[in-house]
């Protein structure tokens, strides 16, 4: 149960701590004192959309603060939630003082307090929500067969994807499979070999400079060897002289390693020869390898050759691909059989609990005034699996004799729609275990012995959770076992939102103007003391 909260600083809220006891409890106060206020505060900690604009004109931070009791485990332990907010738009959140993220905050209301704000009303004409409403009677506590539908859902989906994306990349293999396999047999022709490139350059620069270097070669063994000027016979005729034996040695190792250059220059030599025609066909060779470099982009014949490789996969995944989407399209459609089992025990679940549905409403719907009417939750097929199952959930509703069944958006009237709220909350309550429910007007458009019937209902649904109630009628308010009047006050300086809990007089009094307005009599009073239970006073 939410057993205190602690504002500073939020709108109209300087400094506000007020404790919350269980049971049915009801917030009053005139309108525009600040009820709502209250409420958006809640909202916040529990999760909600910050807004720098609720902190109090001339603060720099807000904070609000709330303390629940729950049970874990038959033991009882407390939970703080915190929430701050600053001029900077920054916000922070904390749960038991551990620092937590909007999301955390979201989750965790979700287990503790249900806000029924005045627009929740709108709800009934949420197709999501009246899903909502049959899976909370369905289902209950028990959410595993809703979870193990999701988990399935999701795989389901997840292997689809994979499936499409298989088949698309089929189709653009099977698209551009002329084109890829046009390119890989032209690099096949081409006959690629690693490197080749750089052994062609330097066998152009060869065949290109021939006869100038056989020249230069045929120069260069005349002056190693010529019988004339020839570095070798000029070394030998040093050795024959009159040498040292250390300058003989170094003599004799120059002469060797020169007639070692000569016979590779000779050999050269031979190799060199003036050969156009092999010219020719070197150019054609370079010329084709540059133009496949251009083509596909790249600048050497070793990435040609990746090409070629990769292309060549490419031409063999085109086989592959049927064999991988028959295995993908029979693992999804093992999984489609899972979904289906598992949607049809959601609906038939759905099915088995709606009859007790109508039945409880329409006996709910008579105690509050509606003596004709007729309740029905239409289920029908979706054409495509959703992540909450295949059934389209519609609450069909008729409040007067012989008067056809319709959403309740079409036939309800506000007063209706708020008592058929009402009993909706009460049947939920009785099944989620929800510690801790606020209704926010949820009697608008109500009055006289319905609104007492209405209040009825809140005060009995307090008997195994706190209901909180904010309400302007008179009749609710008395049956609260806790009143909390809301009031403005002025200050010098602005204008501030109380809270305060009321004594069992004041009960009288507030109830009193509840009923006459501020002009109180005698007979208010009275009135305000029969509603009141005795056992109160």
């Amino acid at each position: 149960m939410l057993k205190h909260i602690h504002i500073e600083n939020y709108a109209l809220i300087s400094y506000l701590d007020i404790d919350l006891e269980d049971g049915f409890s009801v917030l009053t106060g005139e309108t525009g004192a600040g009820k709502s206020i209250i409420l958006g505060a809640l909202n916040l900690v529990m999760g909600g959309k910050a807004d720098v604009k609720v902190i109090t004109e001339g603060e720099q931070r807000c904070i609000i603060e709330t303390v629940f009791d729950v049970e874990n485990g038959g033991k009882k332990e407390e939970i703080i939630i915190r929430r701050e907010l600053n001029q900077t738009g920054r916000s922070r959140s904390f749960i038991n003082d551990e620092v937590a993220s909007q999301a955390d905050l979201k989750s965790l209301a979700l287990r503790l307090i249900d806000i029924h704000s005045q627009h929740a009303n709108l709800l009934l004409e949420n197709a999501d929500y009246q899903l909502e409403v049959v899976d909370a009677i369905a289902f209950g506590k028990n959410q595993e067969p809703i979870e193990n539908y999701r988990h399935i859902y999701d795989e389901y989906i997840r292997e689809y994807q994979t499936l499409s994306e298989l088949q698309a990349q089929a189709q653009k293999a099977h698209e551009d499979a002329d084109y890829v396999q046009f390119q890989y047999n032209q690099l096949l022709d081409a006959k690629l070999e690693p490197s080749e490139d750089q052994k062609l350059d330097e066998e152009l620069y060869l065949l290109s400079h021939a006869e100038d270097l056989k020249i230069n070669l045929q120069d260069a063994l005349e002056r190693i060897d010529g019988e004339e000027h020839g570095a070798l016979p000029l070394i030998h005729g040093i050795m024959v002289g009159d040498v040292s034996q250390s300058l003989a040695e170094r003599l004799q190792s120059v002469e060797i390693e020169l007639q070692d250059i000569f016979r590779e220059l000779q050999t050269l030599e031979e190799q060199t020869e003036v050969n156009p025609m092999r010219l020719q066909a070197v150019e054609e060779r370079i010329q084709l390898l540059n133009s496949l470099k251009k083509k596909h982009h790249v600048d050497t014949v070793d990435k040609l050759l990746d090409l070629q490789e990769t292309l060549g996969r490419s031409c063999q995944q085109l086989d592959q691909f049927d064999e991988l989407i028959a295995a993908q399209q029979e693992k999804v459609n093992q999984i489609l059989g899972h979904l289906t089992k598992a949607a049809h025990e959601l609906t038939e679940q759905r099915k088995r609990v709606c009859p007790d549905i109508c039945r409880v409403l329409q006996n709910d719907l008579l105690g509050l005034g509606i003596k004709h009417a007729k309740i029905d939750v239409e289920i029908t097929p979706k054409p495509n699996y959703s992540p909450t199952g295949i059934d389209d959930i519609q609450i069909m509703f008729a409040a007067n004799l012989n008067q056809s069944l319709r959403r309740v958006s079409e036939v309800a009237s506000g007063g209706e729609i708020s008592r058929l709220m009402l009993c909706i909350k009460a049947l939920i309550a009785s099944t989620n275990g929800l510690p801790t429910i606020i209704f926010d007007e949820i009697d608008t458009g109500v009055s006289g012995e319905i609104a007492t019937q209405m209040g009825r209902i809140m005060r009995d649904m307090g008997q195994s959770r706190q209901i909180i109630a904010i309400t302007h009628l008179p009749q609710i308010a008395a049956l609260g076992t806790t009143q909390y009047l809301v009031y403005k006050e002025d200050t010098p300086t602005r204008t501030e939102t109380h809270i305060h809990s009321l004594s069992k007089d004041e009960r009288v009094q507030q109830i009193a103007s509840m009923l006459s307005g501020k002009q109180q009599t005698d007979t208010a009073f009275e009135m305000a003391k029969q509603l009141l239970n005795p056992r109160d006073l």
